[in-house]
């Protein structure tokens, strides 16, 4: 087992739910312990980015319950759901050290019983960029989202900033259907050579994982020379082809609105670069300030 992490931990066994009889028992317990219930919603194969969220969540005095579930309606038809890495001893050793309360593991039929009729679809922030690339798949985040927070009925949840377009897809899930509870971001956190971490790192080659930092420099040094009032265009077709000619397939490469994900022409307050380019097998996603 994990370390446990000192002054985080208020809780002294982690339980695990995986029915949800056993996960509505389990919250009506935290809430007893006149505590609010934050969320951490994820896929699993935890890494220090998802060990964030969790310390964030368990630092803001909540208890905090962690869902593990690989959502197959957000994978497209090309994408390969097998392939999604699993480690749930490890997960769950991760989450015990971490001061997490409660660990929420269902199942698909849990999740999405027979004859389930109802999914969610979202535009706006949705439409565009992973929502093109991936058809679908905003539906499946915005579906299981709108699952997990009917079932855990937490007061907060705790998302990461690194999968900025799903981060304001979740806002507006919150926003638009009046859900009691607060989305807080979490600050993307990176290797120390810049690469954002990701659960599919682990599959670049040695030559990949070499050149992967390369996202993040070209959209960092993008950002600086994105001064107000100066056209992106020219910036943004360099960055583009400085990727292109080191071996990045550029899906997009784009200044927005950071909040409604509209392509713009020039920065202005609370605007984003945003990014997405493939490696050998692996499909990389960034973003940052601008």
């Amino acid at each position: 087992m994990l370390p446990r992490d000192r002054n985080l931990t208020k809780f002294h066994t982690m339980r695990v739910a995986r029915t949800l009889t056993d996960l509505r028992s389990a919250v009506a317990d935290l809430r007893a312990s006149h505590h609010p219930v934050a969320l951490v919603p994820t896929m699993g194969a935890l890494h220090d980015g998802h060990r964030a969220l969790v310390r964030a969540a368990v630092t803001s005095g909540a208890a905090v319950v962690t869902s593990i579930f690989v959502n197959p309606l957000q994978f497209g038809a090309a994408e390969d759901l097998s392939r999604y890495p699993r480690d749930e001893a490890g997960d769950l050793s991760t989450l015990e050290a971490c001061g997490c309360a409660l660990a929420w593991l269902p199942d698909a039929e849990t999740m999405y019983p027979h004859g389930d009729a109802t999914t969610v679809s979202v535009t706006g922030p949705a439409e565009n960029w992973e929502g093109a690339a991936r058809p679908g798949h905003f539906r499946g985040v915005a579906t299981v989202c709108a699952k997990l927070f009917g079932q855990v009925r937490p007061d907060r949840a705790y998302f990461g900033e690194k999968d900025w377009q799903q981060l304001q897809v979740v806002r507006r899930i919150e926003s638009d259907l009046h859900l009691p509870l607060s989305i807080v971001p979490v600050a993307t956190i990176r290797e120390p050579d810049g690469l954002a971490l990701s659960s599919r790192n682990r599959f670049l080659s040695e030559s990949e994982r070499a050149r992967a930092p390369l996202l993040y420099s070209v959209l960092t040094g993008t950002a600086r020379l994105l001064v107000d009032g100066r056209n992106a265009e020219g910036p943004l077709h360099e960055a583009r082809e400085r990727l292109t000619n080191a071996g990045f397939d550029v899906n997009y490469f784009a200044l927005v609105d950071g909040p409604t994900l509209v392509e713009i022409p020039s920065t202005r307050p609370g605007a984003r670069l945003i990014a997405a380019a493939g490696i050998g097998s692996v499909r990389l996603i960034d973003n940052v300030a601008a």
